[in-house]
């Protein structure tokens, strides 16, 4: 059997310019497998920085551009996929443009500001049968993805709560020089939807789905503001009910001190439970119900985390943040190229706009719970 190949797909972005949170490594990532090539980009409305950023990236001059609107007309029938890399408040218009235009969308998270931005957009991936996908890097972690596998077999038995965290402290630690660090300007600025939700809260939201398939029901929560901005939300708290019984308990923050980005995830279930740490990704903590314990890792007797897509380096040599990305990238080119071939595609590892509908939904509700003290429905 001949096995086809395929030439790396082209890649815009709208974005992501060498002053961006996300840019350096969506570009690196993207780059990491050769499962795609950066070809043009309006990174910056700042004419230098968009240059600059191209000659860094190794992208022709002449196919950079400070208008991206202007990038879309010239380029759409040269490129595969456009990355839209902006502030999350400014995706909304660009990713409908580009769909509109028939181009491929790959949108770092989250999708939208609203519930009804990103229902909108589903609507016009169907009408158009589109391709639109939200890049969550944290479950390109293959450690992740073998506590996916242990669920899936049953290890855990039933799974009844869970415990999912995000704790940072951008927003109350001084940094060296004892000075307030300076937050991106779009993140000093609360919506409909704190800007915390839609940094930190989609993460975990998109986490528990990949992991359990189960969708939030109904949550309590409470909000708080207590850095130095303090218009601004940087820590929530919230009890959820999700489908098929289980409880949960989730906390994101920006203003708790000793945590960089303390994400860490707990899975419970009747026949044992399963612990990941994003600082030490390598690792799974396994309890059983006989009161031993395990630790796996990608050299242990695992069913997926050793897979060679995920080996780059052999175990003990830790594979991090930018190597689950581009194992995420990777999963992205086997959906465009499946799209591209048949006009649909499907993955348990890439989601799109229907994921990012139900996580702002859960974000709304959490807000909503917030103001009116009270446990409040998910609207489904």
């Amino acid at each position: 059997m001949q096995i086809k190949k395929y030439k790396p797909l082209a890649l815009g972005f709208i974005g992501g310019s060498l002053t961006s949170a996300v840019g350096y490594v969506h570009f690196s990532a993207c780059l990491m497998d050769n499962k795609f090539t950066l070809d043009a980009g309006c990174f910056s409305k700042d004419k230098n920085e968009s240059l600059r950023t191209a000659d860094k990236y190794g992208v022709d001059r002449e196919r950079t551009y400070t208008d991206w609107e202007e990038m879309l007309l010239k380029e759409k029938d040269k490129l595969d996929a456009v990355v839209i890399l902006t502030p999350t408040p400014f995706h909304f218009g660009m990713v409908k443009k580009c769909l509109e235009n028939g181009l491929p969308v790959i949108c770092e998270k989250t999708l939208a500001i609203t519930s009804k931005e990103t229902k909108e957009l589903d609507d016009l991936v169907h009408k158009k049968n589109g391709f639109l996908v939200v890049t969550y890097n944290y479950t390109g972690y293959p450690m992740l993805r073998e506590l996916k596998q242990i669920i899936k077999d049953g290890k855990l038995g039933q799974i009844l709560h869970f415990q999912a965290q995000m704790p940072q402290e951008g927003f109350i630690r001084l940094n060296s020089k004892g000075e307030k660090p300076v937050p991106q300007q779009w993140r000093l600025s609360d919506r409909e939807v704190p800007t915390i939700h839609l940094d930190l809260a989609t993460h975990l939201h998109e986490i528990i789905y990949y992991l359990t398939n189960e969708k939030p029901i109904e949550t309590i929560s409470d909000q708080a503001s207590d850095g130095w901005f303090k218009n601004i939300i940087d820590n929530v708290t919230c009890l959820c009910r999700y489908s098929n019984n289980i409880q949960g308990q989730i906390w994101f923050s920006k203003s708790a001190l000793g945590h960089r980005n303390g994400l860490e995830i707990s899975i419970y279930g009747t026949k044992g439970s399963v612990k990941w740490v994003q600082m030490n990704p390598e690792e799974l903590i396994i309890s059983f119900v006989d009161g031993h314990k395990q630790i796996l890792d990608r050299a242990s007797n695992v069913n997926v985390a050793d897979q060679a897509k995920y080996t780059r380096f052999k175990a003990g040599h830790p594979a991090g943040f930018i190597e689950a990305f581009a194992n995420l990238y990777c999963d992205i080119e086997k959906a465009l190229i499946e799209y591209k071939e048949t006009g649909k595609w499907k993955s348990e590892e890439v989601f799109g706009a229907d994921l990012a509908t139900d996580g702002l939904k859960f974000m709304e509700t959490m807000v909503l719970s917030s103001k009116t003290k009270k446990w409040e429905q998910v609207n489904s």
